[in-house]
């Protein structure tokens, strides 16, 4: 499976609508967590996607460049995997693909990310350590992580 590094305007109405609503399967209606997503960063955003041999987006991430209060620090999220797609993999390629993609647009930067609990140890697996204690981010439970950035 094939992922796709792609800008915001670079994305057609099919593939926002599908990742949109990858996101919202996995992240609202399956983990019963109402937030907003659409939160004013995804056109700012280098959009990861990974879709089958038929087309069926099976994954998605983004990432963040730094913004003003943050110079140094530029941010991962937004990952998820369709339920189909989980235990194969994409997932660690996902986050793989973010870290190569962070890494070329702005070297030498940290990488945070707000992960949710249970995924600590996975993160720490990349080299991610928590950076502040638990949160509740819509229901569940959430810690900063931080990746250090070489340079």
């Amino acid at each position: 499976m094939e992922i796709r590094r792609l800008a915001f305007r670079d994305l057609s109405a099919q593939a926002l609508y599908d990742l949109l609503r990858l996101r919202q399967d996995v992240f609202i209606v399956e983990q019963a967590s109402p937030y907003g997503d659409i939160d004013g960063r995804d056109p700012d955003a280098v959009h990861l996607m990974a879709a089958g041999p038929d087309g069926v987006l099976m994954g998605c991430a983004r990432c963040l460049g730094p913004e003003g209060e943050a110079p140094g620090v530029v941010r991962f999220g937004r990952l998820a995997v369709h339920p189909a797609a989980r235990g194969t993999g994409l997932g660690r390629r996902l986050v793989a693909e973010g870290l190569d993609c962070l890494a070329g647009h702005w070297p030498g930067h940290a990488v945070e990310i707000g992960a949710q609990l249970y995924l600590e140890a996975f993160y720490a697996g990349f080299g991610f350590r928590r950076i502040g204690g638990v949160y509740d981010d819509a229901g569940i439970a959430h810690v900063d992580m931080r990746l250090a950035g070489e340079g």
